[in-house]
């Protein structure tokens, strides 16, 4: 079966995120690494990673995953952000691997600034450069544990000018990279949907993943994000729901969790957090919808 994980607050500490994934049965956690809205945060503690990794060994929780900030954009067309966006992005793998987490998920930003007919193919072009620069700059596994962390590229609803929305733009970032294994992806059901990939039916749920096998490659996927969408396929507007309680319904996540293709991968939820009508909190019913759709 998959290892369902959530996304949790690192207020008060990395540590807490960890408790709270826990507390909530989940078996695996993605937290952010500093606070997802400002560009500087104070460095890591000794401390505070070694708290960090001896909550993942006390609470049994694996796979953790970091997103990394909303602020970062690598494809812009404005030198000055995407050099900043760069170095922030160094940072996150630095942090990543000061907290001994293995992969980071990051959404590959926008030709923010770039008004040319070919704006789409110079972002893409702009994102993978960028890559090669940070990974340049952290340098091999023999000189920096942070070469090892596994960049997973987010698929994204295409709301503005978003790229990624389309199988081929992370393909592409791929194969424009110098180092194309250090690379993986991870599909986030709103997303997809959003971005007009049909799984409503099993029909469109095995043409979406067949489509994604022949231009990404299955191998390539290492992660999922479980979100109902607000917003019907092919809406590209970004807006999350609870497992079952927006336009996808249920037999997508049905087909998904039951898919042994995907046994093992970690899939994390990022629906809105609060409570239902009833007071439970909806973190824990929604894992429990996705835990009775098992076979």
């Amino acid at each position: 079966m998959p290892c369902f994980g959530v996304h949790e607050s690192i207020s008060g500490g990395h540590d807490k995120a960890v408790h709270a994934a826990a507390d909530h049965g989940f078996g695996c956690v993605q937290i952010f690494s500093k606070n997802s809205s400002r560009w500087k945060a104070p460095p890591l503690s000794e401390e505070e990673c070694r708290k960090f990794q001896q909550a993942l060994a006390d609470r049994k929780i694996i796979q953790p995953l970091i997103h990394d900030s909303y602020l970062i954009n690598l494809g812009s067309g404005k030198e000055d952000l995407r050099q900043k966006s760069a170095a922030a992005f160094a940072e996150e793998i630095e942090r990543a691997a000061m907290l001994g987490i293995p992969q980071i998920v990051m959404h590959p930003g926008s030709p923010t600034g770039d008004d040319s007919d070919r704006a789409e193919e110079n972002g893409l072009k702009r994102i993978a450069a960028s890559f090669d620069a940070v990974f340049g700059q952290i340098g091999t596994q023999a000189e920096n544990a942070a070469a090892d962390i596994l960049v997973l590229l987010e698929t994204t609803a295409g709301q503005g000018t978003n790229l990624g929305w389309r199988f081929e733009h992370l393909a592409r970032i791929i194969e424009l990279s110098a180092n194309p294994h250090r690379f993986g992806v991870c599909i986030d059901t709103c997303h997809i949907t959003a971005a007009g990939y049909s799984l409503q039916t099993e029909k469109d749920y095995d043409k979406t993943f067949a489509e994604f096998d022949r231009i990404i490659g299955l191998e390539r996927l290492k992660a999922f994000h479980l979100n109902d969408s607000v917003k019907g396929c092919g809406s590209r507007i970004d807006r999350h729901a609870h497992i079952g309680h927006g336009t996808l319904g249920l037999e997508p996540f049905r087909l998904l969790v039951n898919d042994p293709r995907f046994a093992g991968l970690p899939m994390y939820l990022e629906t809105p957090k609060g409570t239902d009508a009833d007071n439970a909190d909806w973190d824990i019913v929604n894992l429990r919808t996705l835990k009775d759709m098992l076979r």
